[in-house]
């Protein structure tokens, strides 16, 4: 499989999907990894700093957390949820005053020495809702403690010692993970203080509803745009030589971020806010619209793509297979076009068998965009297109049915490698069942998304016999002696991870943000890889 970049298409005069029609061609990095390799210099900056500053800086970043809380302590009794009044008093404006003062010097005396804010911030009755992206960091929590906005957090927060009291202060959304209704009531809670004509403090929400690693805007989750209220979005950026912000879904967990972090010299961010974007009235009823317009004007002024992957996206990712998909593999790309076709994988899965019959029926045949459009039962289209690029790798407009299913197979069920190889198997194999190394190079290529892929090393360790062909039991066979047979392998150059990371938990409602939150740990887990809701 191969990206190709695809030329702009002529967009719509106007209307829906304007923004859309001139989306860039799609990242060639996985937006949910970041590599963080040190060279020898700056893993001695990391020790001397380890040595000397780090410490001292982590004291002075707790002790402003503790000069922080009694403020908070003091001003949230018994008013926490009390409905504000018209203008804040003025006891709230000193407070506000002194905790922002107490904030910014914490985050100066973690490095954080340049903090450049660039527009102006709009008031809550001008634009009651801030749409920051892109989400990519605990860091981010900078913008929040800069603008005193509330945020949507879960409702366990609130009980932590200390941070719960400064989380309380900012009168944030909670959200109850045991009310089944919790959704219904999160969005009317957002739609009741948005219309509250500057009442209540702005919201500020990550519509992405996940950490990336910045190189593009994944779409955003329509949570902050159901109001239907004129919304501000806010640019994020870490103009650093050295990227140790970035805590996304695969890379350095979060205490590595923290110490990595604390141990720089300086930090920068730069906070960015654009003109307030106030709804047409086709994006009042259609909040997925104004999500991808507001998206599209930030990805402008970021300078960054935009793609379609979403949160479920990462599931892919990360999942817990033997093949650990790479970070330029081309199957989030091809997932992405999948639920463009209005294809389900989850419920193409009970159509796997029927397709892979049929590709195997065409005993290695290519086929055509036409063929391939009723292969799949759908009309022809930009998005079959592009999908059909990605199997078309020499370009003759061509393509193997097979390399289809087995990417469709492992789009659908990403955690059963060994599901994926059978099926490949029975497509490829002879009337013995077996393959040679061509068909085993294909199949890996495809199941891993990738154009090029030595497996030579892994087939000859496998056909110990040296007969030039293989069968699925001996591929099974030799997969339980060498589970981690891809590491050592079909990519033996790539650092290999301590512990492979969790299973992403299930999305934050409406995906409004990510939770800075400490997080509990239970027993056999590991927190620090986890990703909070």
């Amino acid at each position: 499989m191969r990206l190709r970049a695809r030329g702009p298409r002529a967009a719509p005069a106007s209307g829906a999907g304007a923004g859309d029609a001139r989306r860039l061609a799609p990242p060639g990095r996985n937006p949910f990894v970041h590599e963080l390799r040190l060279g020898a210099l700056r893993k001695a900056q990391v020790a001397f700093m380890t040595l000397t500053l780090f410490p001292i800086r982590l004291l002075l970043v707790l002790a402003a957390m503790l000069l922080a809380w009694p403020f908070t302590f003091f001003t949230t009794l018994g008013c926490a949820e009390r409905e504000p009044g018209t203008s804040p008093a003025s006891w709230r404006k000193v407070v506000d005053f002194l905790l922002k003062a107490i904030m910014r010097t914490m985050w100066f005396a973690g490095g954080f020495h340049w903090v450049v804010v660039k527009g102006r911030q709009a008031p809550p009755s001008e634009a009651p809702i801030l749409t920051l992206a892109p989400h990519s960091s605990y860091f981010d929590a900078i913008a929040v403690t800069m603008t005193m906005s509330s945020i949507v957090m879960k409702a366990e927060s609130r009980n932590i010692p200390i941070w719960g009291t400064l989380i309380k202060y900012i009168r944030p959304v909670f959200v109850s993970r045991s009310d089944q209704d919790s959704r219904r009531k999160t969005v009317e809670e957002i739609k009741r203080r948005a219309q509250s004509n500057g009442r209540w403090p702005q919201i500020m929400i990550f519509p992405e509803g996940t950490c990336t690693n910045r190189t593009c805007l994944i779409t955003f989750k329509p949570g902050a745009f159901i109001p239907g209220a004129p919304v501000q979005p806010v640019a994020l950026r870490y103009p650093n030589k050295l990227d140790t912000i970035t805590w996304t879904w695969q890379g350095p967990g979060a205490l590595k971020i923290l110490w990595l972090t604390l141990c720089q010299f300086h930090n920068r961010v730069e906070i960015e806010f654009l003109p307030v974007y106030s709804p047409s009235e086709d994006e009042k009823k259609d909040p997925a619209l104004f999500a991808s317009n507001v998206r599209r004007v930030m990805a402008e002024a970021l300078g960054v793509s935009v793609t379609d992957y979403t949160y479920d996206d990462c599931q892919l990712a990360l999942a817990e297979g033997q093949l650990r998909l790479p970070s330029d593999t081309c199957l989030l790309e091809f997932a992405r076009l999948v639920r463009a076709l209005g294809l389900k994988p989850e419920t193409l899965e009970k159509d796997l068998d029927k397709f892979s019959d049929s590709a195997r029926l065409q005993r290695g045949g290519r086929m055509g965009l036409p063929e391939f459009a009723e292969y799949l039962g759908v009309p022809v289209s930009d998005t079959l297109q592009d999908m059909f690029s990605l199997f078309d790798e020499s370009g003759d407009g061509t393509l193997d049915p097979r390399e289809y299913v087995v990417a469709l197979s492992v789009v659908c069920r990403p955690a059963r490698t060994l599901d994926t190889i059978q099926l490949a198997f029975k497509m490829y194999g002879s009337q013995d069942g077996s393959i040679d190394e061509g068909a085993l190079s294909s199949t890996l290529k495809t199941a891993l998304g990738v154009a090029e892929l030595g497996v030579s090393g892994l087939f000859r360790a496998i056909d110990q016999e040296g007969t030039g062909r293989i069968t699925f039991a001996d591929f099974r066979r030799f997969a339980e002696l060498v589970p981690d047979f891809a590491e050592g392998y079909l990519y033996p150059t790539q650092p290999r991870p301590c512990s492979r990371p969790p299973t992403p938990p299930a999305p934050a409602p409406n995906g409004f943000c990510a939770d800075f939150s400490p997080e509990t740990s239970g027993a056999g887990r590991t927190p620090l890889r986890e990703k909070l809701d």
